[in-house]
């Protein structure tokens, strides 16, 4: 029991599908992989189901399609995570984690359909737009991490927090800050806070692991975040704020794609936009869009769904099959109107 009388065991009681339980329960050699592009929600709640196996018995491989960004490296277990399944291996269960859709898994699941097609598959995810429904499915939209949800199922599987040596509390405190921005969101709940408690319990370095997110940055990232904040540009009414990234921005700033993590953060600090927008170019030719709105206005998951993107209310993306200069036409556009339609 948390120390405002929380116990984290009945939340999970009432939280957690049975179905998931029994599923992870019987599984042996469970495959759990996490979205393209991975984030700390989306790799410490991979650890995180990859201890609660192993606790239970079984032998679990993490999976990203896209190399752990070294921002991350700090996170106990990333060592552990591989491009494409062990060979050889024989898996019978999927776990998809953070992974707003399917396809967010990326390139993995080209490389081997066989596995995403056949294994029996359980879905942990925080994204509203994550439409899944399968039985052992658990879609938590409420949830500010999957980290939190992870740490809810240790729980009911009596799990201990401290497993891996303190990895798993760390792990998942790592999803937690990330998600939240250290409790500074919106999405942080009570139970959110709960979780987190629980998770310091346990030894989770909370106080370091907000400083390697969110207070330490290489001076090529430095480089970058000034590149692209100089070319900020808002509509005339200020209510809409976006800025573009270059494929060239990287080269010239010596960093590297992970780097542009914590740009839209920035923009979303505006005192006048609705909209905040990042939009970035890829060398295949498409737009990637990250938005954030804020508390009471546009649902941000309204903007990026015209693309077929998904997310948060707050917090959205989406892959936009236009080059740069035309997408950010077409979505200055759509924000826009959103953003008109806000009465404050």
């Amino acid at each position: 029991m948390t120390s405002d009388g929380v116990d984290l065991a009945s939340l999970a009681a009432s939280a957690v599908p049975e179905a998931l339980v029994e599923r992870l329960r019987g599984a042996r050699s469970v495959i759990a992989v996490s979205h393209e592009n991975p984030d700390a929600d989306t790799i410490g709640a991979v650890i995180g189901i990859c201890v609660l196996v192993e606790a239970l018995g079984g032998r679990a491989t993490a999976v990203c399609s896209d190399p752990v960004p070294p921002l991350y490296a700090f996170v106990p277990g990333v060592e552990r995570f591989r491009q494409d399944p062990e060979p050889g291996a024989e898996y019978d269960l999927l776990v998809l984690a953070d992974c707003a859709t399917a396809e967010r898994v990326g390139a993995v699941a080209v490389r081997h359909p066989e596995l995403f097609a056949d294994l029996p598959r359980a879905i942990v995810d925080h994204h509203a737009s994550n439409a899944a429904t399968g039985e052992a499915d658990w879609i938590d939209p409420d949830a500010a991490a999957t980290c939190e949800l992870i740490t809810l199922l240790a729980a009911r599987l009596d799990v201990p927090l401290t497993a891996a040596d303190g990895g798993l509390a760390a792990a998942l405190m790592a999803g937690v800050v990330m998600d939240t921005a250290t409790f500074a969101h919106p999405n942080a709940t009570q139970r959110t806070l709960a979780v987190a408690a629980e998770l310091v319990g346990a030894g989770a370095p909370l106080s370091d692991i907000s400083r390697r997110l969110y207070r330490t940055k290489p001076d090529a990232q430095l480089r970058l975040f000034g590149r692209v904040l100089d070319r900020l540009a808002t509509s005339v009414d200020r209510r809409v704020i976006w800025s573009t990234l270059l494929e060239d921005d990287l080269a010239a700033t010596g960093s590297i794609a992970a780097h542009s993590e914590g740009i839209i953060d920035l923009l979303a600090q505006s005192e006048t936009a609705e909209v905040a927008m990042l939009l970035k170019e890829t060398a295949d030719g498409v737009t990637r869009l990250s938005v954030r709105t804020k508390p009471g206005g546009v649902d941000a998951t309204a903007l990026t769904g015209v693309w077929g993107g998904g997310g948060h209310t707050r917090a959205a993306g989406a892959t936009i099959p236009l080059p740069l200069e035309v997408a950010v036409v077409a979505v200055r556009f759509e924000a826009e109107r959103l953003a008109a339609a806000v009465d404050r």
